[in-house]
């Protein structure tokens, strides 16, 4: 099931996905509201005369007009698409192209665009005016009236979102929103049942109580998207076996390399070994349902692209540091997940490759140090943002990851900060966590 969910939220993720659905509920409407224009008759007095058609020219006239105008406005909803997106490209990197699709808003313009051109052909094919047959589909023709209002509406909406979108502190908020949603999923993360403390497993030990090692190769080459934790728990403790796993989702894995061990005492593990290849997905782009990581490089790039000589934008760097520095402070504070599982009887079944706080830490703060050097204010701002983080810190080693990134962060700006009472001011906050600084 959880395999299922993570193809549905990628298949939501592709920009066609939502418009074919409304194009299909479009045809179903079109044909449903013939057949009730077929089997009631609506009465042209009061004030439906003033709403409803009665003229066979009048409502092909009404239809091709709209049908006309929503093929046009959709190719230019289309274009003003391609342009933003263009746009976000150019100035914010080619990997956030996803997040635009994303946007539902997006979707749902162009489908209703294209689908309310498909109902009025679909109308309009069925009004029939001769000797022997007089057929005006009124209510029909009536919704389509209200949805190219609707769809006028939906169009200065439209403008509005887009012209938001590609701003740069909009799309750093956006993906500030995401992570914060991404880490409360994934931290804590349950796989199997975890030790209550953290204890040293005997791995060495447990392994040797295995006769039987089979290497688990990959299937194919790609990104590791998404592993079946639960399932790949239940079918390793059902085989009596430990699997030791040597990536993560966000790693890249290259056809026929060891992905990790089968320890198991059957003859079968080569049947087994290849079992667990339907646990992993594998594709040619990193994900972010799994790779907390993908989400901060995303920040970190806009960072890092701000940063560079041809753009010198050291205020987007700064609002990414800010919007990375929530997420942190959040992660400072929550266990992360042991890398030992084991079963209901804490017996240890799988050991995985698992992310850390320094891991993280680095992930966030390591490109957008090494390109700070020379813009004093984002050094600086690093340097408060890791003494937010360290009041938050809960554990020891998470402390000591903090503190080194401080000592890096002072590094740079002793060598690139010329002037005294900058450097001075970088000194003075760095005392605050490097405790030994003089």
């Amino acid at each position: 099931m959880k395999r299922l969910l993570f193809f549905w939220n990628e298949l939501k993720a592709t920009f066609w996905f939502i418009p074919i659905i409304i194009i299909f509920m479009s045809v179903i409407l079109a044909i449903s509201l013939v057949y009730i224009d077929g089997i009631i008759s609506f009465p042209q007095t009061g004030p439906g005369r003033f709403f409803l058609v009665n003229s066979a020219d009048s409502a092909r006239s009404i239809l091709s007009t709209i049908s006309g105008a929503m093929i046009g406005v959709a190719g230019t909803v289309f274009s003003v698409t391609l342009v933003a997106l263009t746009l976000a490209s150019s100035q914010l990197g080619p990997r956030l192209i996803k997040n635009f699709m994303y946007i539902r808003l997006n979707q749902i313009v162009l489908g209703s665009y294209i689908s309310t051109y498909l109902y009025c052909l679909i109308i309009l094919n069925t009004i029939k005016e001769n000797h022997t047959q007089t057929f005006i589909p009124s209510l029909s023709i009536l919704v389509a009236i209200i949805a190219a209002i609707v769809n006028i509406v939906l169009l200065i909406v439209f403008i509005h979102k887009i012209a938001v979108s590609i701003q740069t502190d909009k799309v750093i908020s956006d993906i500030s929103a995401f992570i914060s949603r991404q880490v409360t999923f994934l931290f804590p993360e349950k796989m199997g049942n975890e030790p209550y403390t953290e204890m040293d497993f005997p791995v060495d030990s447990i392994k040797s109580e295995y006769p039987k090692v089979i290497s688990v190769k990959c299937p194919k080459s790609g990104y590791l998207q998404y592993v079946n934790s639960e399932a790949l728990l239940t079918l390793i403790t059902n085989h009596n076996s430990m699997f030791d796993l040597n990536y993560r989702p966000g790693d890249y894995l290259v056809e026929k390399m060891e992905i990790g061990k089968l320890y198991t005492h059957e003859d079968t593990g080569e049947d087994l070994a290849v079992k667990t290849h339907s646990l992993f997905v594998i594709g040619s782009i990193k994900t972010s349902q799994q790779d907390l990581e993908f989400s901060i490089h995303q920040m970190v790039e806009i960072a890092v692209r701000a940063l560079s000589p041809g753009v010198n934008d050291p205020y987007s760097a700064i609002a990414c540091i800010d919007n990375l520095t929530a997420a942190i402070c959040y992660l400072a504070q929550v266990k992360f997940p042991s890398k030992y599982r084991v079963d209901d009887r804490n017996q240890l079944r799988v050991i995985a490759d698992t992310i850390d706080f320094e891991g993280v830490l680095d992930a966030a703060f390591n490109q957008i140090r090494q390109f700070s050097a020379g813009s004093t204010s984002v050094i600086i701002r690093l340097m408060e943002v890791l003494i937010i983080i360290y009041g938050f810190a809960t554990k020891e080693s998470h402390k000591k990851a903090i503190i080194k990134h401080a000592e890096m962060t002072l590094n740079v700006g002793r060598e690139s900060i010329k002037e005294k009472n900058d450097l001075n001011d970088l000194t003075e906050r760095a005392k605050k966590i490097i405790n030994d600084l003089r």
